[in-house]
């Protein structure tokens, strides 16, 4: 029994040791290389066996996005860092600031100097709720590999009763996550190399579910044009450069006018493509895009 929650505790399966790597600390670089690129095959045979419970949470995350809900994911340790760097990627590569945040037990200090107790801190999961100023309109995403981790089972309950979409995703079946959120992904990816280093399978299978998270939410919210990512942010030379390529492909115009485009254009590549393509100025384009939603197909008519 979790005396944080109330929650009966079954032994997660990532704590247990497999046989299999009972003697790594006895066999050669090259071997382990090899046995571990082997166990890491294993976690996207294991994401594949969650496609279903992916693919539900996906779409009532979408659904949520699309009406002006915040994705805000909470965890702690390597669970907490790994949700961190996938919301932080979100604004340079769709362009969306502050609707996809990450809680981390401990703040953000715990993000390079783990703190002692932090993920047992329950009171604090609420607080970070509150701060961030968490409503019934947003989604709370618990990130846990073990699933039993109490900070995050303190944000989730917090968040149901508010009434806020709730999904939990962990690594062991039936974990206390998945008894808590509206929507459970369980990827059971099995013992790690390392007995307990939640960092290595069962992180990779946190960081490939989230992707699919994000990635899927933001194409569904017009965030890219076929498989290109339109609302990148082009800060810097190398960025600026793939939006050239981008308005280049879409539009089929030479690359000196592509970069004059985007030039006159704030460097927004969906705003610089409808300029070319309809024959617009700035302002008008503008309009153009907030009428079709955002959604570049839309605004040019390839859509309905």
């Amino acid at each position: 029994m979790n005396k944080a929650t109330g929650h009966d505790v079954p032994e997660p399966v990532t704590e247990k040791r497999d046989e299999r790597f009972s003697n790594v600390d006895r066999i050669s670089v090259p071997d382990l290389v090899s046995l571990m690129n082997e166990a890491d095959q294993e976690v996207a045979l294991a994401v594949g066996k969650s496609s279903a419970q992916i693919s539900s949470a996906v779409l009532a995350i979408s659904k949520a996005f699309n009406s002006g809900a915040r994705l805000i994911y909470v965890g702690a340790g390597t669970s907490g860092r790994i949700a961190t760097l996938d919301a932080s990627e979100i604004l340079p590569t769709f362009g969306v600031a502050d609707r996809v945040i990450a809680l981390m037990a401990g703040g953000p200090t715990a993000l390079v100097n783990p703190l002692e107790g932090a993920e047992d801190d329950v009171s604090s999961a609420v607080s970070d709720l509150k701060v961030a100023k968490v409503s019934r309109e947003d989604v709370v995403i618990g990130v846990a590999s073990s699933g039993s981790t109490p900070y995050v089972q303190s944000a989730l309950e917090f968040a149901n009763s508010i009434g806020a979409l709730t999904v939990a995703i962990s690594c062991n079946q039936d974990s206390i996550l998945s008894q808590i959120a509206s929507h459970s992904i369980e990827v059971v990816v099995g013992p790690e190399v390392i007995a307990g280093s939640s960092r290595l399978k069962a992180g990779t299978a946190q960081k490939m579910v989230l992707n699919m998270i994000s990635t899927i939410t933001m194409i569904q919210a017009g965030k890219t044009y076929k498989n290109l990512m339109v609302d990148m942010v082009a800060s810097n030379k190398k960025l600026r450069t793939r939006a050239i390529g981008m308005v280049q492909t879409i539009t089929g115009v030479d690359e000196p006018d592509a970069q004059l485009a985007l030039r006159e254009h704030a460097w927004s590549t969906k705003q610089a493509v409808v300029g070319l393509k309809l024959g617009l100025g700035p302002e008008d384009a503008s309009r153009a895009l907030i009428a079709a939603g955002g959604v570049l197909a839309r605004a040019l008519g390839e859509i309905s």
